[in-house]
């Protein structure tokens, strides 16, 4: 069995992460991989680009500082292969082709900045997604901090996709266009319209969450009851009182309750009674694509 270690570095709206994944191929060149460590560094950058439109010089030196910080960590691991992407909150930045190229002459890295839809490509191709029952229908749902994307897969293909500008920082921020929610409800409506005992399927750092703080069974699976009731309890909590109870970072606990928001309204929309959650991210997916490519080699 031959072992290597690859990375993805993912700068996200409300954070920037780098995983580490073992990748082993076995003696019949199969190919899979397992988290070996990951990093994740709290820096805003959609407060700044959906409330000023670019991103401002302190951020930008906690971005540079932290992805030098990634690239040692990558060394240390001596990994072999890696690739960055920026999502919504540095791709809408009025200044990001100067920070791609900052980043760029300060610390090796290239970083690619990527779409919504490329954004849920990247994380329906791991591998947990050829694992679903093909015979269930499924909405797929990824909240970020500045996006949210859905995708309809049926009979284990995806028929439809399509990239919203509304996410968690973007709510707590109120930036987010008036008629978005429309907008969802109406594609969730005419996307599923005729598709019975259909399943939600979400992802994202907030429901990783939830699903952590309000699941008994090791199943993946938060129910409408428990998502409602968990709702209920949260909401008459303060900032603080959050922290405390479910032992949130403080970066998490404010975005929490947009996020929430968006779960429970696409429940609703859908007519689904329960999401399943795999726990895996844009992180995963950029593995994934590398080992997509190391086979294709």
């Amino acid at each position: 069995m031959k072992i290597e270690k690859f990375a993805a570095i993912d700068i996200g709206s409300n954070a920037l992460r780098v995983l580490v994944a073992n990748v082993f191929t076995d003696k019949n060149g199969h190919v899979d991989f397992y988290k070996n460590s990951l990093i994740r560094v709290p820096v805003r950058l959609g407060q700044d680009t959906f409330t000023l439109g670019e991103i401002t010089n302190g951020n930008i030196r906690r971005i540079i500082k932290a992805i030098n910080i990634f690239k040692n960590i990558i060394r240390i691991h001596k990994v072999t292969k890696y690739k960055a992407y920026a999502t919504s909150a540095l791709r809408e930045a009025r200044n990001c082709d100067v920070i791609v190229e900052l980043i760029k002459n300060k610390t090796g890295i290239m970083v690619e900045l990527i779409d919504g839809v490329k954004e849920a490509s990247l994380i329906s191709s791991v591998r947990f997604f050829e694992n679903i029952d093909k015979k269930l229908n499924f909405l797929y749902v990824d909240v970020g901090g500045g996006s949210t994307e859905l995708s309809i897969i049926s009979n284990g293909i995806k028929i439809q996709e399509k990239s919203f500008k509304i996410g968690s920082v973007r709510l707590l921020n109120n930036y987010v266009d008036s008629d978005i929610w429309d907008e969802i409800k109406d594609w969730i409506k005419e996307n599923t319209n005729g598709i019975d005992d259909l399943f939600l399927i979400g992802t994202g750092g907030n429901i990783n969450k939830i699903y952590k703080i309000t699941s008994s069974k090791n199943d993946n699976i938060i129910t409408l009851n428990e998502l409602k009731n968990f709702k209920n309890i949260i909401y008459q909590l303060s900032y603080s009182e959050r922290i405390i109870k479910y032992q949130l970072n403080p970066d998490r606990a404010d975005v929490i309750l947009p996020a929430l928001k968006i779960y429970l309204n696409v429940l609703k929309w859908s007519g689904a009674s329960k999401i399943l959650v795999p726990r895996i991210g844009l992180s995963d997916g950029i593995i994934q694509e590398l080992i997509i490519k190391k086979l294709q080699n």
